[in-house]
């Protein structure tokens, strides 16, 4: 299957094109290279041009008719930054992001997978979250991505498309072949960040220590990133059954992560347990638009595309360690 990757040149969407590669399939990048790296598509179908270019993607289907389905990753993605700069989000998260998939599914690519953030959901209780919690997302981010969602499902009512979207929690690790991985300025993932803390013996800062928890720090769901690229895999290789078993008529919103709740200084003590360093650690402040936190149920997951988180946290740790190094010998 020749497969459109939107955002393919990131640190998820160049792991999705090599699980997609792994598995039989061609994947087709589409990225601006901004945070995306040139080295993870110099051995693929790459267009670099913004999803905003029309002219580019109509391009790419005129070059690549056999194309079946988009997968759209690229967006602006920190939280932090979204609080202070809106605009943007909104501008490329939601309104490049409608005209996008519209042009696609005008193309005749009715088979959609959407790059969406646990962080719609609503705090409840327990910190478990399903499909059908409450929606309440607190950033201009998370509203951003919400609000494609709504735009997607009135696609899929209206125009004879399908949309799985795929609500990420939290990627940490590399490819285990090391194909791919994250950069140390990556922030946002925890493990590269403790990394570069103790390589350059600076504080790992820890935002806020009064959270509602059993430690007082924010609760995650950290899922491997090679798990979370393959759930995308699983999610074409098993469009037709998703539909049929859920009864969902064409919009289908599924939890991709490891169903398990890790706070902060539980990271901290897998990360000092697994390499023997000791972390160093500065307590700070909340950060403007965090929330404490959620872990995924994955039963949809399962039932629907046959997906299941299969690498541990320390097996991602070890991965971030090797993908450093990699990276340090091989450029």
């Amino acid at each position: 299957m020749k497969v459109l990757i939107s955002g393919g040149a990131g640190y998820v969407g160049s792991c999705i094109s090599q699980a997609l590669v792994a598995s039989g399939h061609t994947p087709v990048i589409l990225d601006t290279l901004v945070s995306g790296r040139d080295y993870f598509v110099a051995d693929k179908l790459f267009y670099k041009a913004d999803i905003g270019d029309l002219d580019v993607v109509a391009r790419i289907f005129e070059e690549n008719p056999d194309i079946e389905a988009l997968i759209h990753c690229a967006e602006r993605a920190m939280v932090m930054n979204s609080v202070s700069n809106p605009y943007e989000y909104y501008i490329s998260n939601v309104s490049k992001s409608m005209d996008f998939c519209n042009f696609v599914t005008e193309a005749g690519c009715k088979k959609l997978i959407y790059c969406s953030t646990a962080g719609v959901y609503e705090d409840v209780a327990g910190y478990m979250v399903s499909e059908s919690s409450p929606i309440k997302p607190k950033s201009p981010f998370a509203r951003s991505k919400y609000i494609t969602e709504m735009i997607l499902e009135d696609f899929c009512a209206a125009y004879d498309t399908r949309c799985i979207t795929l609500r990420y929690f939290n990627p940490i690790g590399a490819a285990p072949d090391m194909s791919c991985g994250a950069e140390l300025s990556n922030a946002g993932n925890i493990v590269s960040e403790i990394l570069s803390a103790v390589a350059n013996d600076t504080p790992f800062v820890i935002t806020g220590v009064d959270w509602p928890t059993k430690d007082g720090t924010c609760i995650r769901d950290y899922v491997h990133v090679w798990d979370l690229a393959m759930a995308h895999v699983k999610a074409l290789e098993n469009y037709e059954r998703a539909f049929r078993v859920s009864e969902s008529s064409g919009y289908l919103p599924i939890n991709i992560g490891s169903g398990i709740g890790t706070t902060v200084k539980e990271v901290i003590t897998a990360f000092e347990n697994v390499t023997g360093d000791k972390v160093p650690v500065q307590i700070g402040k909340r950060r403007a638009g965090d929330i404490c936190g959620s872990y995924a149920s994955t039963n949809n997951a399962r039932d629907f595309i046959d997906w299941k988180a299969e690498l541990s946290m320390e097996e991602a740790i070890l991965d971030t360690i090797r993908w450093e190094e990699y990276k340090r010998s091989t450029r």
